[in-house]
């Protein structure tokens, strides 16, 4: 078959260089296209089912609301865990699936499930699923600050519109938004008035419930046409709700104005934030598992810049606070720093060896083409570029032209020696015959150099979906090389070699026959001591194996993405206030070194937030020059 594929690249030559070319061109526009991140798909299918239980502690939020759904969930078709977390009012349920399910499947599983829980919860708690976001979701914080207005009013303006044109970009999952405090009527009752009137609360909350509700008188048939009679109750203005009707009597009218003062506050709050110090409203941004995350935040740029055009005098977006593609372009940049810097170095060395213009230009060809296979198969395998791609690349980048490099040499060789002959062969023939000698041990080491990396796809769970891709680029990569040399290195051989400019004393290049010279020395030390080299041998590889087995062990190596993370953990029991106190002196004294552009920090819990925390617990986001 190796022949045969051979064979045809040679009686086909313009066609196969032709198709190369095509395969160049269109491999690099796709690979532009692919999907850019830090680390490969981590997503394991997981569902968040989140529960506001407003009033309640923790101790009844897990007896009353967290445990019935976890019963519900617990065997279900696929779980493979369920784990939850109960808070002061609020509980997390994650139902984990297998790696292999389907995430919208999942979703409905889950809740058909949570139908069943409702009969056990307490009344007006209602639970609900968190969006399908990704496990490093977290692709932008924003904080919003007014310096003319209350956080109240800057939360107002997060809330209905800063937050609504965000969801609207494509990708995002969710939008969190923290600080500030949510706005609320607070209907305070005099109870002496109640009594006065003969009211009980029961009366008037349902007065209250029903006074922001449009009702309808049906239709007037008149003149063969139809006119809707409609009781527009909605309410303005909080003059309106305090002219709500709540009873009568003896034919007068009881308003809630009579009974109860009516005035705008917030929410209990559970969560507070601020920016350089100051009083804030940070959103969390969230996308979706398949979103790429740089072309995400373009677009989200662009709608945080035309959000801009509108808002009010005084009020600023800060989109600063942390960028995940900051990260992502960084490590992105040094990764294909150091591809470009491994393929200058092996054109020097390819130089320095073969001491041949053409020889280390066909070479060199196997490198991008072997890349745009890979990215054809990244694309067609739904697999994005991230480091562990690239690294894969890297890793494989010095192999992609060995191939090619053993396959020119043995070309160069013999039609150097063809030229010498009485009856010189044709030069087809002679590129055929040197291609094919050589031909089934460079097929054997791109398999040996394979099977090294097969132990990769045995991994399971977290750290297969991590390291899998790294092992998946690197073999897709030779795999291609060896194709190239199978096709495009003799095509283009047969068209450049025969015409180079030949003589009879050219040989190896001088740094060839130093380093022949130096390996005959070794040789020659090494067969004449043999204990004494395996002595060395097997100390060095003990010490080898102690220096192993006392390194440090992580998962990652330690990364730099130009922000720094700040968590802050007081007591059990710490009220807000005094988070926040804390939270706010550490930020200032953040401030204080001069390294530090831009903080942000986030205490406590915002509402539905999948990754909740207690009010005793600060993050502050440090963004650094």
């Amino acid at each position: 078959m190796l022949k045969a594929i051979l064979r045809f690249s040679l009686a086909n030559r313009m066609f196969v260089l032709l198709g190369a070319l095509l395969l160049t061109l269109y491999g690099g526009y796709e690979m532009s296209r692919l999907p850019i991140d830090v680390f490969p798909d981590l997503n394991r299918p997981t569902v968040t089912v989140l529960t506001e239980a407003p009033g309640l502690s923790p101790e009844e939020v897990e007896t009353l609301v967290t445990f019935p759904i976890e019963t519900v969930l617990n065997g279900a078709a696929g779980v493979e865990r369920v784990r939850s977390n109960s808070g002061v009012g609020l509980s997390i349920v994650y139902i984990e699936f297998g790696w292999d399910t389907d995430i919208l499947q999942a979703r409905q599983l889950v809740a058909e499930k949570l139908s069943l829980a409702d009969e056990q919860l307490p009344e007006d708690i209602s639970p609900q699923m968190g969006p399908i976001s990704s496990i490093m979701g977290q692709v932008m914080l924003i904080g919003i600050t007014g310096e003319t207005m209350e956080p109240m009013e800057v939360r107002n303006l997060a809330d209905w519109v800063i937050r609504p044109r965000l969801l609207t970009v494509p990708g995002v999952s969710q939008v969190v938004p923290i600080g500030g405090g949510r706005m609320q009527v607070h209907i305070n009752v005099d109870p002496y008035k109640l009594r006065d009137f003969e009211l009980t609360m029961e009366e008037v909350s349902e007065a209250v419930a029903e006074a922001n509700r449009n009702t309808t008188g049906g239709y007037l048939d008149q003149g063969g046409q139809e006119w809707l009679v409609r009781n527009v109750g909605r309410i303005e203005n909080l003059k309106d709700l305090e002219s709500s009707i709540i009873a009568y009597r003896k034919g007068t009218p009881i308003s809630l104005k009579h009974v109860a003062t009516v005035t705008s506050g917030i929410q209990v709050m559970r969560g507070d934030a601020s920016v350089n110090g100051s009083p804030a409203v940070i959103l969390g941004i969230q996308k979706q598992p398949s979103a790429d995350t740089v072309e995400l935040t373009r677009r989200l740029e662009t709608q945080i810049e035309s959000i801009r055009q509108s808002l009010p005098e005084g009020v600023k977006i800060n989109d600063k606070l942390f960028r995940q593609a900051d990260f992502i372009t960084t490590a992105i940049e040094n990764v294909t720093g150091a591809l470009k810097e491994a393929a200058i170095l092996v054109s020097i060395v390819l130089i320095l060896f073969l001491l041949n213009v053409r020889t280390t230009v066909i070479s060199l060809i196997a490198i991008p083409v072997s890349f745009v296979v890979a990215g054809l198969f990244f694309k067609f395998m739904g697999i994005s570029l991230n480091t562990m791609t690239l690294g894969g690349l890297a890793v494989a980048i010095g192999e992609m032209v060995d191939d090619a490099v053993v396959d020119v040499e043995n070309i160069y060789r013999r039609l150097r020696e063809n030229r010498t002959l009485p009856n010189p062969k044709s030069s087809l023939r002679v590129v055929f015959n040197a291609s094919n000698e050589i031909r089934s041990s460079l097929v054997y080491a791109t398999l040996m150099m394979c099977v090294v990396f097969i132990p990769l796809f045995q991994l399971g769970g977290l750290e297969g979906r991590m390291f899998q891709p790294l092992g998946i680029a690197y073999i897709v990569s030779i795999v291609a090389s060896l194709f190239v040399s199978l096709t495009v290195t003799p095509a283009l051989a047969s068209y450049l070699l025969p015409n180079a400019k030949f003589t009879e004393r050219q040989r190896e290049s001088p740094l060839v026959r130093l380093v022949k010279w130096i390996d005959t020395w070794q040789l020659k030390f090494t067969l004449s001591h043999p204990s004494l080299v395996m002595t060395l041998f097997y100390g060095l590889t003990l010490i080898a194996v102690y220096v192993f087995t006392h390194f440090g062990r992580e998962f990652l190596p330690p990364f730099n993405e130009g922000t720094i993370t700040v968590n802050m953990v007081t007591a059990p029991g710490t009220s807000l206030e005094e988070s926040s106190r804390i939270g706010s002196r550490a930020e200032k004294l953040l401030l204080d070194i001069p390294e530090v552009v831009i903080t942000g920090r986030r205490t406590g819990r915002a509402e539905l937030d999948e990754h909740a925390e207690g009010v005793h617990s600060s993050e502050i986001e440090v963004d650094l020059r």
